[in-house]
């Protein structure tokens, strides 16, 4: 029983916010190149180069460097609980991203609808969809995986697990789901906290966003 309500907490988290594979955007940029302006797409980030003068000049974004003191355990037992949190750090960001943005591309999606009842139907085949694509991976998670990636998700989307099932799901369905994660020490309107009580999470995450851990 403990099991099969462990996944159904999991599983919703991606009812609201996966409608599958988020595609990779390239982004482009219009440099002025002294009196010749010419357009560079930019692949994951990086500009390939701009014209200066008639030379080539190759641009690289390097990522934010993050520096903090160095930890400090008192027994071995603080240390083994670090490294679980940044093992489960690990293994729940990359879920909150994917949340992040697809929120976006289904909110875009939808607002191109015609009418109330196609963006219901819409809903409901992405609802279907998100069972069969995301049950095997989320099913893997522990309850302690679940409860942090619901605070990821407030980090990455600005809002509460709660407040965007409550946008997709209805009123009456999220505070449904929220009573039935609070039957295991869950809430879906868990916020995170990265200057209090999440300040080492946030830390972590810092660290595993820029390549330090």
């Amino acid at each position: 029983m403990m099991k099969r309500c462990r996944y159904a907490i999991l599983t919703l988290l991606a009812l609201f916010c996966l409608a599958g594979s988020a595609a990779a955007q390239k982004q482009r940029l219009t440099i002025d190149a002294g009196s010749k302006r010419i357009r560079i797409v930019i692949p994951d980030g990086y500009a390939l180069g701009s014209v200066e003068n008639g030379d080539t000049i190759p641009h690289v974004y390097l990522p934010t460097v993050y520096v903090f003191p160095e930890l400090t355990f008192k027994n071995d037992k603080e240390r083994q609980q670090y490294n679980k949190l940044v093992r489960d750090v690990k293994r729940t960001l990359p879920y909150a991203r994917l949340i992040y943005e697809t929120l976006i591309e289904t909110y875009e999606y939808i607002e191109t609808l015609p009418d109330e009842k196609s963006k219901q139907a819409h809903l409901k085949r992405m609802e279907k969809e998100l069972y069969a694509q995301y049950k095997p991976e989320l099913k893997k998670l522990t309850l302690s995986q679940g409860k942090l990636l619901i605070k990821l998700v407030d980090r990455e989307c600005h809002q509460s697990s709660y407040n965007l099932a409550k946008a997709y799901l209805g009123s009456f369905r999220a505070g449904f789901w929220n009573i039935f994660a609070g039957m295991f020490g869950a809430s879906l309107k868990t916020k995170y906290d990265p200057n209090g009580k999440d300040a080492l999470t946030e830390r972590v995450v810092l660290l595993v966003q820029c390549g330090a851990i």
